[in-house]
């Protein structure tokens, strides 16, 4: 799994978002588009492309994207 390959799976949700601002260290809540809809289409992301059962507990113990492909990465 790839670091890159998540970060744009990550934009793909994101409709209002410039790609550019999606990096390793960014803080997903800061964005102006992050909501519970987005949480729950990275949640449908994760199950469909790493099949992971990603869950809210993990998203709120995350800060950064890095955070969350780093718990995707060690339960693939």
């Amino acid at each position: 799994m790839e670091i890159n390959t998540f970060l744009k799976n990550f934009a793909d949700i994101l409709e209002d978002t410039d790609a550019a601002l999606i990096q390793q260290e960014t803080v997903f809540r800061d964005l102006d588009e992050w909501d519970s809809l987005i949480a729950l289409s990275l949640i449908a992301m994760a199950d469909e492309e790493y099949s992971v059962k990603l869950t809210g507990d993990d998203i709120k113990s995350s800060n950064s994207l890095n955070d969350i492909f780093e718990i995707i990465k060690n339960k693939a």
